[in-house]
């Protein structure tokens, strides 16, 4: 079995690959990342030599590229990682997500036509759902809640899933969508909520929260995730869509003080700035479907999976704090370029 995962070099993609590679050893594994901002590929350095493993840096949206990769490989699978997902950075610079998750993904999908694949994964986010008021706890997502977005991000990751679903009804692709709740665990990039804080906090730096930080998210752990996509590349119902969530739902500011408790650190460290222009109350998603489908249930408890985010975070100081300086970004050049396949070289 060959699968592609597009944007393995990311927080959740990385994590996906690490899993694939530990419960499917005779599985060939091909990531292929542009390596924007927020890919780093140190992340991967303990599975570049891995037999089984190729990195390929490129752009889902360079055709040219991506078909070379398919010709190359013909894979049977590709779960697409690949997306612009930083609300903020969306906010002020909507085109390159429109770019990169709608452009990219139907790059993909064509390339998927013409060579002819087992199963399209798309990554999605329970965001493109909107947000559920703070005052009704007994909502939450399902797979039949109209969409109705709040972000630039959202929205290129819903015109995206509504480009999936077209595609298999035009074309009869075999696809799945996946819609997740916000992931927590060890390679988040540091500008996200939780690596954010817990770096902070290390170094005594302000820790900025928005507004009165009673926004509420379900919280699941990295690779109860990568747990979830595995069963549904494999078992899912093509056409179908799976929401992932933890059950775990937290308000920020809780999760910025109990960071703060566990690294002994006060409070009065804690700044509270001008809230986000949109900023989603509550998300909160009912698994049901994948569970009743599938057997998937989440099976990390926020309490546990935070702890071992902060000590993987304190045991990796490095590999943080090279993306803070910037360092990481010359790490493709000075580590692996030539050892990695370039685009359409």
């Amino acid at each position: 079995m060959k699968i592609i995962v597009t944007g393995g070099a990311g927080f959740i993609g990385s994590n996906f690959i690490f899993h694939m590679l530990g419960e499917h050893p005779d599985y060939r594994i091909i990531c292929l990342d542009k390596l924007t901002y927020a890919g780093n590929l140190s992340t991967l350095e303990s599975v570049m030599d891995n037999p089984n493993f190729r990195f390929v840096k490129a752009d889902i949206c360079d055709k040219a590229a991506v078909e070379k990769l398919f010709e190359e490989e013909t894979p049977d699978i590709v779960v697409n990682f690949a997306a612009e997902s930083h609300v903020d950075r969306s906010i002020e610079n909507p085109q390159i997500f429109l770019e990169t998750n709608i452009i990219g993904t139907s790059v993909l999908m064509d390339a998927c036509r013409k060579y002819g694949i087992k199963r399209y994964h798309q990554v999605s986010t329970d965001e493109v759902y909107g947000d559920l008021p703070l005052d009704r706890p007994d909502l939450f997502f399902t797979e039949t809640t109209p969409i109705h977005t709040s972000s630039p991000y959202s929205s290129s990751k819903a015109g995206a899933d509504l480009l999936v679903l077209a595609y298999y009804r035009t074309f009869g692709l075999p696809v799945t969508i996946s819609r997740c709740s916000n992931n927590y665990g060890p390679y988040h990039f540091p500008e996200k909520l939780i690596p954010l804080m817990i770096a902070n906090c290390l170094n005594d730096k302000p820790l900025p929260v928005y507004g009165e930080g009673l926004n509420v998210r379900d919280w699941l752990y990295v690779e109860d995730h990568c747990r979830a996509i595995d069963l549904i590349i494999h078992n899912g119902r093509v056409g179908e869509v799976y929401n992932v969530g933890g059950h775990n739902e937290m308000k920020n500011i809780d999760i910025v003080k109990l960071i703060c408790e566990y690294l002994g650190k006060p409070e009065s460290l804690i700044v509270h700035v001008e809230d986000r222009k949109g900023h989603d109350m509550r998300y909160a998603i009912d698994p049901t479907k994948i569970h009743n489908e599938l057997g998937w249930l989440p099976e990390t408890k926020f309490a546990d999976g935070i702890k071992k985010t902060i000590d993987w975070y304190l045991a990796n100081r490095e590999w943080w704090e090279n993306i803070i300086s910037g360092d990481y970004q010359n790490y493709y050049e000075n580590m692996y370029s030539k050892r990695v396949s370039e685009g359409t070289k």
